[in-house]
């Protein structure tokens, strides 16, 4: 074995070193270098942290104070950060120093995982990895469109599946497709409407229907019996179900897949990500039905129609692994319901008592809380303030405070949504339920008690809103 040399005239890499040397200036290298608008928007609501390390459901500052995690990096941190197991099996990778990605062999990884990832996937056959939760929409939008010879697939409004071409033109949100057209002629209708997605099918052009059983922005679940009607109307037309479990796949919503909830829902696609990856190494896997695989992979000339680069790498399969296991062993699923009918129970308890507070949704640790117009007249007069600005501020006004006062991490749910979305990691319990509830009922006392501070950030919020039309 080799080890590392320093290049001729220069030092040996050292990662720790570089860190301690440059890590200061993460805000202006973000600036300069990649998205600026980014770094801008932290500094604009006060959340340009430096958080110097993490664990579980927690970061910690360079001053040692802990700030508790309600965001999971969008639902990637499913088991929190550095979990020991996914990081162990991350370093027993490494140190075994596979033949990996040869491009013509067949390593015993990617099997092992797609066994058990099949194992938790009754009525699916096989499985793609990629690399991310749009790559696994871009495949399952490739192999229905392939499978059934019709160009057309149809969304819900308001869906969010991913921001590469094809997967964008699936999204559901305005705000992501403008300025990029042409996209792939596929069409909207609303969540929940059976009607609308008959008239759809009658056209004979559709390959597909795709759906978040639980939509990420608004946290919107599908009405009861939904999925399953759905499911029956497109079969009769000879078209697909996907199923995007990309966020509300692996537990979050205290089922493996949030399409269980529903008895008799049997996807002829699903795509996940995000927590496969135990928030390590980038990966997503489109799961399907046999006949659609051997459709797509019909002769050894087409074995390489549908592939990845960095599909089914070593590292991404040993954390999926790892990621399975940890779940199975520590009932995640299990934990992460319990948790989220105490959480979702006590904020629901609420409602009653804050009339800025309008409804508290969702399943599992996927929870949504919305805002809503006051009826009295000095609240309402300053969330009518709020809403002529931009629709949206108050619940920015309702995270700020949470991570400065109470330094707990949340967000918006969406742009222009009086909502915010509750998706921690599933390891957590009753004592981050007690942190939450108890951060929350005191910015919402201080919302409704006209508390200076909360106001003053509103009129803040809305000054800016202004400027930027």
């Amino acid at each position: 074995m080799t080890t590392a040399q320093p290049a001729a005239g220069g030092e040996e890499f050292d990662l720790g070193r570089l860190i301690a040397e440059r890590g200061a200036e993460r805000y202006e290298l973000h600036a300069r270098h990649l998205n600026h608008q980014l770094p801008r928007m932290l500094h604009t609501i006060g959340f340009d942290k430096v958080y110097e390390r993490a664990e579980g459901a927690y970061f910690w500052d360079a001053d040692g104070d802990d700030y508790l995690d309600m965001l999971a990096g969008f639902g990637v941190m499913g088991l929190g950060r550095h979990h020991p197991v996914v990081r162990k099996a991350l370093h027993d990778v490494l140190d075994a120093q596979l033949a990996d990605l040869t491009r013509f062999d067949c390593q015993p990884l990617p099997g092992l995982l797609a066994e058990r990832l099949l194992g938790h996937s009754p009525h699916l056959d096989r499985v793609f990895f990629g690399n991310s939760g749009t790559e696994a929409v871009e495949t399952a939008l490739k192999f229905a469109r392939f499978a059934t010879g019709r160009p057309r697939v149809l969304y819900c409004d308001h869906a969010f599946h991913g921001l590469t071409t094809g997967s964008l033109s699936v999204n559901g949100e305005s705000g992501f497709r403008d300025g990029f057209a042409p996209l792939l002629p596929d069409t909207a209708v609303p969540l929940g409407d059976l009607d609308a997605l008959a008239r759809e099918l009658k056209k004979g052009d559709v390959a597909a229907l795709i759906v978040e059983p639980v939509q990420g922005k608004g946290v919107h679940e599908a009405p009861p019996g939904y999925l399953r009607a759905a499911q029956e109307l497109l079969r009769g037309h000879k078209a697909l179900l996907i199923a995007d479990e990309v966020q509300t796949g692996l537990g979050r919503t205290g089922d493996f897949y949030a399409y269980q909830h529903e008895e008799g829902v049997e996807p002829d696609l699903v795509c996940v990500a995000k927590a496969l990856s135990g928030g390590y190494v980038p990966v997503g896997a489109t799961l399907g039905k046999e006949w659609i695989f051997r459709k797509v992979y019909s002769s050894m000339d087409r074995v390489l129609v549908h592939s990845a680069s960095f599909g089914s790498n070593a590292q991404a399969m040993a954390a999926g692994l790892a990621v399975l296991s940890v779940m199975e062993n520590e009932e995640i699923v299990a934990g992460a319901r319990a948790t989220g009918e105490l959480l979702k129970g006590r904020l629901a308890a609420l409602v009653e008592k804050y009339e800025l507070l309008s409804d508290v949704r969702g399943r599992g640790l996927m929870i949504g809380i919305e805002f809503g117009r006051p009826k009295s007249l000095k609240l309402r007069s300053r969330w009518t303030m709020l809403q002529a600005a931009r629709k949206g501020l108050f619940a920015q006004m309702v995270v700020v405070p949470l991570l400065q006062r109470h330094r707990i991490l949340t967000q918006v749910s969406g742009d222009h949504l009086e909502v915010i979305k509750l998706i921690p990691p599933l390891i957590i319990g009753e004592r981050e339920v007690d942190r939450f509830v108890d951060a929350f009922t005191e910015v919402m006392d201080d919302a409704h008690g006209g508390g200076g501070l909360m106001w003053d950030f509103g009129r803040t919020l809305v000054k800016q809103a202004v400027a930027n039309r």
